[in-house]
């Protein structure tokens, strides 16, 4: 019991953990629905993941060794050039760190290109929002997408526990924590990046970074390699590492700015 109990700790901290950048899409895609439904769009997104995680967790402790193994059809060899054995996993990480890539520089390049940041608006005049519906899909979808890692290493993790039950019922109590703990903050973010709109801007490179190593992650699990040379994953060290050093770089740079700010009135 014991063993089951810290397990289930150590599944909850790494859910957390690792629920943090799923945490901040959620709080940056929720502003594309209409202004009255965003805590609502939140809310059921992150309940209908919840129930859609511990699909994908019986799914993926049913069927694992499937989504390892690589498809004849998508592995092959070109000169010196390429060389690729896709598996359902790395698929999955690839698509969903190539559409974090792809939001992440649609957001910056709308936020240097708009001319009123008062007004979400697109070029044409036309309000910058979608359906909440459509908004709560997103959020569902790359939730599994953020989910799918951290499945695979609450599975690793429960390894030991010899019934197998009780190991799929530890993940499962581990993921539904997890879930409220982010219904939880989720309206407590949005209220903050909606303060401070100034972060943005940091969380939108947070999430490009995150795209960066699940594309990273994906091409080293589809055992990539181009003209010879592995695609080897970001660490996780290597990435806290470096939203320190952004979130450190963010901080000094606003109250530099402050500071030039006064002097400029002082002068006045």
């Amino acid at each position: 019991m014991a063993e089951v109990i810290f397990t289930l700790l150590m599944l909850v901290m790494l859910q957390a953990v690792l629920g943090f950048d799923n945490l901040l899409y959620i709080s940056l895609e929720s502003k594309k629905a209409p202004v009255s439904e965003q805590k609502r769009v939140r809310k059921v997104g992150i309940l209908i993941a919840i129930v859609l995680r511990i699909v994908l967790l019986f799914v993926l402790v049913s069927v694992i060794e499937y989504f390892q193994e690589p498809f004849s059809f998508l592995t092959g060899h070109i000169e010196d050039v390429l060389d690729f054995a896709f598996n359902g996993h790395s698929l999955i990480v690839l698509a969903g760190g190539g559409f974090i890539i792809y939001t992440a520089i649609k957001e910056i390049w709308h936020m240097i290109s708009t001319t009123d940041l008062g007004h979400d608006v697109e070029g044409d005049g036309s309000k910058k929002s979608k359906s909440a519906n459509a908004v709560v899909v997103s959020i569902v979808i790359m939730n599994l997408v953020f989910s799918f890692d951290s499945i695979l290493a609450a599975i690793g993790l429960t390894s030991d526990i010899e019934n197998s039950t009780t190991a799929f019922i530890v993940m499962a109590i581990a993921i539904v924590l997890s879930g409220l703990l982010m219904l939880l903050l989720a309206d407590k973010i949005s209220a903050f990046l909606a303060k401070n709109r100034m972060y943005e801007v940091l969380g939108l490179f947070i999430l490009f970074i995150v795209g960066i190593m699940l594309v990273t992650e994906g091409g080293h699990l589809a055992h990539l390699k181009i003209f010879g040379n592995e695609i080897v994953p970001m660490s996780k060290t290597t990435f806290y590492f470096v939203i320190a050093v952004l979130v450190v770089v963010d901080i000094v740079q606003g109250r530099y700015q402050k500071k030039l700010i006064n002097q400029e009135i002082t002068k006045k």
